[in-house]
């Protein structure tokens, strides 16, 4: 998926529309501020520094991130893969179909990028792995780092 009016439900809105409406007209009929406020969040968050590792500031809490710590040895790209997830179906019910896949996975295509560009903003001493994995459950956005 390269276009978001692409998705059949976009699509469909869009016809019945007609004339020159698109993915914009379609946030605008369908969404409010607190949605578009709530997703820069997820396209561009806030991340914490850690005893060197670096965390969505999300998945932060002190005593999880000690119990990670203590379980993984220490090894911090693992604690930060471990803790740094998004899982796309916490989001958004995942509906069933080949469709809904793509879109899952071009929605996770596109907050990997993201974070790619916020993390290098934020940190740029640093080299970070931002990834997508597919599970059976649907895409999960995931990063960690090493120094450069």
């Amino acid at each position: 998926m390269i276009d978001p009016t692409d998705y059949p439900g976009i699509r469909a809105w869009v016809q019945e529309w007609g004339g020159d409406v698109d993915y914009l007209d379609y946030v605008k009929s369908r969404g409010d501020m607190g949605m578009v406020v709530a997703f820069s969040r997820i396209f561009w968050p806030r991340f914490v520094e850690v005893e060197g590792c670096v965390l969505w500031d999300r998945v932060y809490e002190e005593s999880n991130f000690a119990a990670w710590r203590e379980s993984l040895s220490g090894d911090m790209p693992k604690i930060e893969a471990t803790l740094n997830q998004l899982r796309v179906w916490q989001i958004v019910d995942p509906g069933d179909g080949e469709e809904e896949w793509r879109a899952q996975r071009y929605f996770a295509e596109c907050v990997a990028k993201t974070w790619s560009a916020a993390l290098s903003a934020e940190f740029p001493h640093r080299h970070f792995e931002v990834r997508v994995i597919d599970t059976e459950d649907g895409p999960i956005v995931t990063f960690s780092s090493g120094l450069r």
